[in-house]
């Protein structure tokens, strides 16, 4: 499956997942090691294989790139990321489907396509560069 320059959009799954429920502590940021974004902060997450369920996808792919298995609570937001390149061409396009999940086992740590894996305070969220939408989702959550 072709990221760049696809010819339709790809379908990803990304994970909120707080340290409490109810009054949230801090969130698990991950730091991207590859392109695109490399060195941005997001949302645990990648792209959904095909004959994978939303929910399956995002337990895999927190897994890979945390360690942590996970549960998802609910699905919270669906995201279209369209990246242009300077020509204006669609370089990448996503469309990201986010879940609510909490934590049901594992140790943390730096997985695949991601450098640092941390648990980041909501006051401390500023000092992060993050994707586009990232604190917005993440806000909108803390919000609710």
């Amino acid at each position: 499956m072709r990221r760049q320059y696809p010819e339709h959009p790809l379908v990803g799954v990304g994970a909120l997942i707080f340290t409490r429920s109810g009054r949230r502590g801090p969130i698990l940021l991950v730091e991207r090691a590859g392109e695109p974004l490399r060195g941005y902060w997001s949302l645990p997450g990648g792209l959904l294989e095909t004959g994978e369920r939303l929910e399956d996808g995002v337990q895999r792919e927190v897994f890979e790139e945390t360690g942590l298995h996970v549960e998802p609570v609910r699905r919270f937001d669906i995201f279209e990321r369209i990246m242009n390149d300077e020509f204006g061409k669609t370089e990448y396009h996503y469309i990201l489907v986010d879940y609510v999940c909490r934590v049901i086992g594992g140790e943390l740590c730096a997985g695949d396509d991601v450098s640092r894996a941390l648990w980041v305070r909501r006051e401390e969220l500023g000092g992060y560069l993050m994707t586009e939408g990232t604190r917005e989702v993440i806000e909108r959550a803390y919000s609710e």
